[in-house]
């Protein structure tokens, strides 16, 4: 994950112990079982939520555990997947965040429900719906389950602007309408002759979108929603969505011409973590096969080779690399 990637170079320290393992997003064989557990057998497969809310702090008791003031996470303050064997912490197993899976659902896919079930709740808080109009730049894992987290939601057009050829030819294989080289093409432009001069409803701004510095600028991401900054006048949508999905690096300042929000009702959110009934609810889209998350894997790794791994994620080669205990 693109957060393994800034633990490891010390730009994300929050929740980190050192030394420990990281990984939180995983899937295994049960090995053993506590004498005081109920409900699981050794042998079984499972994929494990990470985030464990304390249900106690002011959040919880709003209804946002995904935003927990005191949440727990295996890969943070428990040791993560990145090992041959992992213990799964008693309140994790209390908070039900334990799910088995069918033997169909390949372990690499089991491992993905994670960050399937932070698209989820992105997608939920951007709001796409039936018949609207989805821009998603970056075509990585995350933008690739956003692409069909759209399309399964009732999209009429999702447009992927990704700059890497393989990438792009993934996303029209996953569903996408319309794929846009942004080194190359002018995706104002298109985003307005695609949407007949109203713009996009929803625009959706990928971990991959903000690794590449592509969302440096979130005027021009709220002007592409309201249909393209040579277009102002033109602009016919309201109400669009902007839905920031990740973390923006360093200390995230953008630019922002807030009459650009205000004139044209635009929605600016975030999103982070998930829910247990988003991870729940991607573990179903996986065991039923509405979600492809296999597609998204390009490399595998023993875990003795855990530095070839990092050296392919660095040089953002691929898509999704699996580590294999």
């Amino acid at each position: 994950c693109g957060t393994d990637m800034r633990i490891l170079t010390g730009k994300k320290t929050k929740g980190v112990r050192y030394p420990s393992v990281i990984g939180h997003e995983f899937c295994g064989i049960i090995a053993e079982v506590g004498a005081d557990v109920k409900g699981y057998e050794v042998g079984e497969k499972v994929a494990v939520a990470n985030v464990i809310p304390c249900h106690h702090c002011s959040s919880c008791l709003r209804g946002r555990t995904n935003a927990c003031l005191d949440r727990k996470a295996i890969g943070y303050e428990f040791d993560g997947g990145f090992e041959e064997y992992i213990r799964i912490p008693a309140i994790c197993i209390e908070n039900g965040n334990v799910v088995k899976l069918p033997e169909h659902v390949s372990y690499q896919a089991g491992a993905l429900i994670e960050p399937l079930s932070c698209c989820i709740r992105g997608l939920k808080n951007a709001g796409t719906g039936f018949n609207d109009d989805v821009l998603i730049v970056g075509a990585g894992p995350i933008g690739l389950f956003h692409l069909q987290l759209s399309k399964i939601a009732g999209a009429r057009k999702v447009i992927v602007s990704e700059p890497n050829e393989q990438r792009r030819k993934v996303a029209l294989e996953l569903g996408a309408d319309l794929v846009v080289d942004p080194t190359k093409e002018d995706l104002p432009a298109i985003v307005d002759r695609e949407t007949n001069g109203q713009g996009m409803e929803v625009w959706a701004a990928t971990s991959e979108t903000i690794t590449s510095g592509q969302a440096a600028s979130l005027l021009a991401v709220l002007n592409i929603c309201t249909a393209g900054d040579h277009f102002v006048a033109a602009s016919t949508i309201y109400g669009g969505t902007v839905n920031l999905f990740a973390g923006f690096a360093g200390t995230g300042e953008s630019t922002v011409e807030v009459n650009t929000i205000h004139y044209n009702e635009i929605n600016v959110n975030g999103s982070t973590a998930y829910k247990l009934e988003d991870y729940l609810a991607a573990a179903e889209m996986i065991k039923s096969g509405k979600i492809d998350a296999d597609k998204i894997v390009t490399h595998r790794f023993k875990i003795e080779d855990f530095q070839k791994a990092y050296d392919v994620c660095a040089a953002g080669a691929g898509l999704k690399v699996i580590i294999e205990p």
